[in-house]
Parts: C-alpha cells; sequence; structure tokens
C-alpha cells in the first residue's frame, strides 16, 4: 500500500505545541432573528411548496410535544423527550435529502419523521405500544422506526447509531447506490467511543455518511464546557479528514442550505461530512428531567428569542406566504388531530403475548417457545397481578 503521508512538510527547529486556540471555526447563518436573509447570504434550494412543508411540520411537532408532556404528566403514557427548540435541526436537514436517503436517529428526530409522512396515528400508535404499533410494543415511548420511510428504528443507548451509520453508508458505496445515510446524535454522544471510531472509519473508508451533531449545550444536566475543552465538536471531524461545517442549527434555512450541501458531497464524491448544529434544548431532556436544578431562567429566555420556528414564520409572511388567520388555523387542525389520534390509540389493545418471541428467527426455536409456555403459565396463574389490557394471546 502506497503511503499518502506529504513528504514536504513545513519543518521547524523548536517546539511547537499546537492547541487550536487560534483555529475559529465560522457558523453558518442566512436568516436573522426578524425572518429577513442577510443581505450577502446564499439561499439553500427552496420554494414555497417546501417552506410551508418545513413549517407545517414545525407546527405539527409543537402541538406533538405539548399533547404528549401532558399526556405522561397525566400518566397516560410513560415517558416522553421533546424536541421543543430543535426543530430547526432534524427537519430542516430531512428536508435536504431524497427520500430514500437512511436516516439513523438517536431520540430527538420526530420532525424529521414526520416530514417523511409518519401520519399522527402511527406517532400515537407506537407511543401508547398498542397492537398496531409497528415495532410491536417492544420499545419506550417515542423509540419509533419505519422500514417504508427509511428511519432505522431508535436505540436508547447513545452513539450505537454513529458506527452502524458508516456500515450501512458502506453499503451504498459497494452498491453504487446513488444515496447517502444521515445520522444524528447531540454532543452528549459524541464523547462516546463509538463516536471516535464512526468517523475513523467514514474518513479512512470515504463512504457516504452525513453525521449531524445537535449541540444544545447540555448532556441531559451536564454543560458542554464540563464534557470537553476544546471548541466544540465541530474540530474533531477536521481532525478525522472529514468534511466539517458549523451552522446555526435554530436557522432552518442555514441547516437546509449546509445539508443540500453535505448531500451532494457525500453522494457525489462518497466524502463524510460532520455538520454542527448550534441549538438549544428549551424543554427538559426528557420527562424524568428538571432543568431548573442546573440552568438559569435567564439562560432559557435568551434563547426562547432566538426560536427556530418563530424565525420561520416570519420569513414566511415576508415572503407573503402565509398569514396570521393561517397559521392559527393549522396549530388548531392539528391539536386536534392528535386528540384524536390518542383517544382512539390508547383505546387499543396491546400486541399478542407471542409477539415478544417473534421476528427473530424465521422458525421459532424450543427454548423460545418454552420461555413462552412458561410465561403464559405463570401469567394465567396468577392474573391479578398483570392488567388483561396489558397482554393478550392471539387468539383472545
Amino acid at each position: 500500500m502506497t503511503d499518502k503521508r506529504p513528504i514536504d512538510v513545513r519543518i521547524v527547529h523548536q517546539p511547537v505545541f499546537i492547541d487550536g486556540s487560534d483555529l475559529s471555526i465560522p457558523t453558518l447563518r442566512v436568516l436573522q432573528e426578524d425572518g429577513k436573509p442577510y443581505p450577502k447570504a446564499k439561499l439553500p434550494d427552496i420554494d414555497q411548496t417546501l417552506a410551508l412543508k418545513i413549517y407545517d411540520t414545525f407546527l405539527f411537532i409543537r402541538a406533538l410535544d405539548e399533547r404528549m408532556l401532558a399526556a405522561q404528566r397525566q400518566g397516560r403514557i410513560s415517558f416522553y423527550l421533546t424536541a421543543t427548540g430543535e426543530e430547526a435541526t432534524d427537519i430542516g436537514s430531512t428536508a435536504a435529502l431524497a427520500h430514500d436517503d437512511m436516516i439513523m436517529a438517536q431520540y430527538r428526530e420526530q420532525g424529521a419523521l414526520a416530514f417523511r409522512g409518519f401520519t399522527v396515528e402511527q406517532f400515537m400508535n407506537q407511543i401508547f405500544s398498542n397492537e398496531k404499533d409497528l415495532g410491536k410494543g417492544r420499545q419506550m415511548p417515542i423509540h419509533y422506526g419505519s422500514a417504508a420511510l427509511h428511519y432505522q428504528t431508535i436505540s436508547s443507548p447513545l452513539g450505537t447509531q454513529l458506527p452502524q451509520a458508516v456500515g450501512y453508508a458502506y453499503g451504498y458505496k459497494a452498491q453504487d447506490k446513488k444515496n447517502c445515510v444521515i445520522c444524528y446524535f447531540g454532543e452528549g454522544a459524541a464523547s462516546e467511543g463509538d463516536f471516535h471510531a464512526a468517523l475513523n472509519m467514514a474518513g479512512v473508508l470515504r463512504v457516504p455518511v452525513i453525521f449531524f451533531c445537535r449541540n444544545n449545550g447540555y448532556a441531559i444536566s451536564t454543560p458542554a464546557h464540563e464534557q470537553f475543552a476544546g471548541d466544540g465538536i465541530a474540530p474533531r471531524g477536521v481532525a478525522f479528514g472529514i468534511k466539517t461545517i458549523r451552522v446555526d442549527g435554530n436557522d432552518v434555512l442555514a441547516v437546509l442550505l449546509a445539508t443540500q450541501e453535505a448531500r451532494r458531497l457525500a453522494v457525489e464524491e462518497n466524502q463524510p461530512v460532520l455538520i454542527e448544529a448550534m441549538t438549544y434544548r428549551l424543554g427538559a431532556h426528557s420527562s424524568s428531567d428538571d432543568p431548573s436544578g442546573y440552568r438559569s431562567k435567564s439562560e432559557e429566555d435568551t434563547w426562547r428569542a432566538k426560536c427556530p420556528v418563530a424565525r420561520m414564520k416570519q420569513y414566511l409572511l415576508l415572503q407573503g406566504w402565509w398569514d396570521e388567520d393561517q397559521d392559527s388555523a393549522r396549530k388548531d387542525a392539528h391539536r386536534k388531530a392528535i386528540m384524536d389520534a390518542m383517544k382512539a390509540a390508547e383505546k387499543l389493545p396491546a400486541p399478542p403475548l407471542e409477539d415478544l418471541f417473534s421476528d427473530v428467527y424465521d422458525e421459532i426455536p424450543w427454548h423460545l417457545n418454552e420461555q413462552y409456555e412458561a410465561l403464559k403459565t405463570h401469567i394465567q396463574q396468577y392474573p391479578e397481578q398483570y392488567k388483561k389490557s396489558s397482554w393478550r394471546l392471539k387468539n383472545d
């Protein structure tokens, strides 16, 4: 194998230590906070139809998050994660992809799935783990997946999707398919070993993958400055020989523009790309979290003023593509659709008990059949310990 290291290098005769403090990675921004594009800003490839679809997905996700968090507080579901404040990251980037590009998400990308066409009924069926849930009730709420929409099922452990994305992208390259994989993760997940292994593999193998980091400043309660000493996540892409860009994650047009170009590099040049989107989680990390214990109200208010949804709305109003009456009507329509779907989903029965054992083997082996029979006998022996609504047999 040929050694590709440069022969002509800069030579010094005194020790020079590099710490990166003199390297400043710029942040791409297209929209000002009042919704007006910067005078010299390059605009993404966007028309009225795409702009309205992005914004309508914003409104749906805001309504979904509001209603589902309330449902968790009422005890109707066990767990939920909101995307409030970060909607521009996943929705804006997904809007730049081909419909059959693979999405490997972390757990705050419900907007990407909604943009692709996941219905409100499908959201509710997964959250309530009923018989119509595509995951057959095997996952926690918000751990979505859809083969039809090219959205890999979410896994709770941080970082697992990163090396998987490289492998999937390598498959695209091997088959000469003109597609890419986008892999979402937070800056906290970038502290996992899988992150470094994935970026190194992607850089060496040159596969069509876009690593999309949502840097919202906190890994649950740990602030970024306690996680790493460097300048965010972007410099790590440079270190691994990967094309890298940092964007304002609350500016959906900047996210769209960066991801459109990243997809071109990935698909046409087999060039992996790292995008770091600087944003902020306005809500709690999850329904189990209380952010007042680790950040101030004034900090939240500062970021609330940079709301990506409000910024995009102003852009649409200035373009003459939207008005306040339409805005109110769509918000009401989304709330009603979510409430109706929620009421229907929570009345449906749980998946049959047999589904705990299916889909692993082509034919269920003897030891799993044995476990199934033992479980069925146990539940029937102690029916008072098990809610009938939470399990059933296929023939019941």
